[in-house]
């Protein structure tokens, strides 16, 4: 047993708010209170832990990432630059350490940060000509290749657009070497594997990082590779964080046929939902929108799934106990999975032989909605998994893009006050893991620099920070159905917990991107301390 007194404990729970001990055993928590009562009710039993006055509040979840593509991804050159040529010297500099014929991999680029914008394949063949290379944008919704790559992965002039993707060419048609959305796939499958021991050794790298940062939870995204991974690391007894794994879309009838739903599995690794895409992204401008992109016309960006195909999916997902993750960025996107929604909640209610409960269905990055659709995911019961640390990262590009539309963009406010769960994450390796940077982002909508100004980016869309913090707990316990064990710190629920340095509560704002976790604990073991 061990007892935590003389601290400031923000438990999250509304019956207790604040509180100063905490006694732990078995892995959950047993009392929560005062000093005087929690320590006199267990005055001679177990460790008894002076925090010396240090804030405590409940394990934060990231509602919304990559874990495989993050973990590996701290292996790849960075390509998150201010210029474009900056990001050709590291390629560069990454070639003279790597053996000839060997890919070089990065990740990170932004064209719309970029004066001279995209690249193109040559360049990258003048300063590499013994390498294939392939770096994928910040968004994962477009990349760049060079010759060599494209001609491994079997491409040509000659080769025709995949559906839901585009292969960037020339004004005389030849290839560019830059690949959008479902073309990506064309070079993925010319990538070496990664081998299932391979990630399992990069979740143990992963790992302390992740809590270092004060997660103890995490929702992924990537593939089922992810998963064996996972269940590798488990069976060796090493994972030491709650992961709760989405399946993609493509998976869906091995899941059926396997009677996987959402929830199986255990305290540590459990089901999510099935996670399909309905439009592309605002960075390379395919997220799928009512109205063309500012100063382009022609682009309305790409729907990749309508209500009616997205609601033949969800039909058997919701038949066989599966919830629905849907990407939906673009106003047009996010209206047609609320239409789908719309249906599948129906559907629900006519099976009389499922529970009354209806399935935790989530639309991923709802970063603009049209006015008319604002009040939607709340009456549907819809959750918005958001990504607080997006809207200060895109906030140029969708000035740009969506002009006066960005009034409802990364809209937490609006789906807060129209009673929407959110759930918060990164979607990193898309951005930072941190969630002190994402949680600093919901309560100022500043970037790190101050920028725009005091009052942040469309500032009627701030939270305060206790609403921000229970997006990374309550929230994303509630997307998984853990609400009943996980989120806030009270009788009953595990302890994930994290000391912190510095108060959230009673800082500057412009401290929070700073705060430090001193400790990290999960399941009553500190898994982190500094």
């Amino acid at each position: 047993m061990l007892i935590l007194y003389n601290a400031k404990i923000y438990t999250l729970d509304p019956a207790k708010p604040i509180a100063s001990a905490i006694a732990i055993r078995e892995g959950r928590i047993i009392a929560i209170g005062t000093d005087v009562h929690v320590r006199a009710e267990f005055e001679g039993q177990g460790t008894h832990l002076d925090l010396h006055g240090q804030p405590i509040i409940p394990g934060l979840i990231d509602a919304h990432i990559h874990l495989e593509t993050y973990a590996l991804g701290l292996q790849k050159v960075d390509c998150e630059t201010s210029t474009r040529q900056e990001c050709l010297r590291r390629v560069e500099e990454r070639a003279r350490h790597t053996l000839p014929g060997e890919w070089i991999l990065g990740h990170g680029w932004n064209q719309n940060s970029w004066s001279d914008g995209f690249g193109t394949a040559r360049e990258l063949d003048a300063i590499v000509p013994d390498h294939p290379v392939y770096l994928t944008a910040k968004s994962l919704h477009a990349a760049w290749a060079n010759t060599a790559a494209l001609r491994l992965a079997g491409l040509t002039n000659q080769t025709p657009d995949p559906h839901g993707g585009v292969l960037g060419r020339d004004a005389q048609g030849q290839l560019n070497g830059i690949l959008f959305e479902s073309a990506m796939d064309l070079i993925d499958q010319a990538l070496p594997e990664p081998t299932v021991p391979a990630v399992v050794q990069a979740f143990r790298e992963v790992q302390p990082i992740l809590w270092q940062m004060g997660l103890t939870g995490v929702h992924d995204y990537d593939q089922s590779r992810c998963f064996s991974a996972l269940q590798a690391l488990q069976a060796q007894d090493g994972l030491r964080m709650r992961v709760v794994k989405g399946i993609p879309l493509e998976d869906l009838p091995h899941a059926v046929a396997l009677g996987l739903h959402s929830g199986f599995g255990n305290d540590f690794l459990r089901t999510g939902s099935v996670k399909a895409f309905a439009d592309g992204a605002l960075g390379p401008q395919t997220a799928a929108m009512f109205q063309p992109y500012e100063g382009n016309p022609a682009n309305k960006g790409m729907l990749l799934m309508d209500a009616e195909e997205l609601s033949e999916h969800g039909r058997l997902a919701v038949e066989n106990g599966l919830s629905l993750a849907v990407h939906a960025i673009g106003d047009r996107a996010v209206h047609e999975v609320l239409d789908a929604f719309a249906s599948l909640r129906t559907y629900e209610r006519s099976l009389s032989s499922k529970p009354k409960s209806m399935l935790r269905h989530r639309i991923e990055h709802v970063q603009v909605i049209h006015p008319d659709d604002a009040h939607r995911l709340g009456e549907l019961g819809v959750i918005a998994s958001m990504q607080p640390i997006h809207a200060p990262s895109d906030m140029l590009m969708a000035d740009r893009h969506w002009g006066k539309r960005a009034a409802l963009s990364y809209a937490w406010r609006t789906q807060l006050d129209h009673a929407a769960v959110l759930a918060f994450g990164s979607d990193a390796p898309v951005e930072s893991p941190n969630p002190f940077w994402g949680i600093y982002a919901a309560v100022t909508r500043q970037r790190l620099d101050g920028s725009p100004g005091p009052e942040g980016w469309y500032p009627e869309q701030r939270l305060t920070v206790l609403e921000a913090i229970r997006g990374f707990t309550q929230g994303a316990a509630y997307a998984a159905g853990m609400e009943d064990c996980l989120g806030q710190l009270s009788p009953g629920y595990w302890a994930d917990l994290v000391v912190l340095d510095t108060d959230p509560f009673t800082c500057a704002s412009q401290q929070i991107p700073e705060i430090k976790p001193l400790a990290t604990m999960i399941n009553g073991e500190w898994v982190f301390q500094k």
